[in-house]
């Protein structure tokens, strides 16, 4: 308790505080009484989390199966397994969303049969490019971490369950992916956060998310720092909910010994 009251922090938490006092006495918040903003601020907090949400997962789907090429796979799965990490990795992400929705994206209008079918609709729009090429970098990344988990779990446990006669598919699923999964869960609730920063870009290519409606926010009203700081108060919320999510889940999982 002497800790937590300590002088220090004691005045970082006034003076905390007193800025948050200070914005919301001091700068102009009218325009959250509009309704139509009211509106596209709760689309664009729902666009963003589904976004954030749909990527991770399909990103992590394809993750493990490019970490466990490289970690025990042949060369024929380890190899192109590599050259996507490394060209992921090695490449801005607005590059890849911008080559995916203006080159691929582009193609697609040309070519007569996918006009004409029931996908078009949705390939027309901007979110499954959006999805896709943050799904890739997602894959890209933790596919490298994945591998490095993979390496990471003792041999010999994989070795007493083979001399015990179990399947290798038993193997992977019941001792090989889960301690690889622990090993890395404090790894992935970074790397959430660092995906949630990065879905602004989807902006870019005018899906709606949070960043796209402070944007037109700012322009509507000529009001400048009140959407960028509601922004960042958005941003940090979700962060904040990431980062117990995974505390919790890292409560949850046992702790084993190698």
């Amino acid at each position: 308790m002497q800790g937590f009251w300590a002088p220090r922090r004691i005045v970082m938490a006034g003076i905390g505080l007193a800025i948050v006092l200070w914005c919301v006495l001091a700068l102009n918040w009218s325009w959250l009484a509009n309704p139509k903003y009211q509106g596209l601020l709760l689309q664009g907090v729902w666009t963003t989390v589904w976004i954030l949400v749909v990527t991770m997962v399909l990103g992590m789907a394809l993750a493990i199966p490019l970490g466990l090429a490289q970690a025990a796979g042949p060369w024929w799965l380890a190899t192109p397994a590599r050259l996507f990490c490394g060209l992921i990795r090695g490449t801005p992400l607005l590059l890849q969303l911008w080559l995916l929705y203006y080159g691929l994206g582009s193609l697609f209008p040309s070519i007569p049969w996918i006009r004409g079918s029931d996908l078009w609709p949705i390939l027309r729009q901007a979110w499954p490019y959006a999805v896709l090429a943050l799904s890739l970098s997602v894959a890209g990344y933790e596919g490298e971490v994945m591998r490095g988990a993979f390496k990471g779990v003792p041999h010999g446990q994989l070795e007493a369950a083979k001399a015990m006669g179990m399947p290798r598919l038993t193997i992977f699923r019941r001792i090989w992916l889960p301690q690889a999964i622990w090993r890395v869960l404090p790894t992935l609730g970074g790397e959430t956060v660092l995906q949630m920063k990065a879905t602004p870009l989807v902006a870019t290519i005018t899906v709606v998310d949070i960043y796209a409606v402070s944007s037109r926010i700012r322009q509507d009203t000529f009001v400048v720092y009140e959407p960028l700081l509601l922004l960042a108060v958005v941003y940090m919320a979700i962060a904040g909910v990431i980062v117990f999510l995974f505390r919790w889940l890292e409560s949850r999982v046992p702790v084993k010994t190698a």
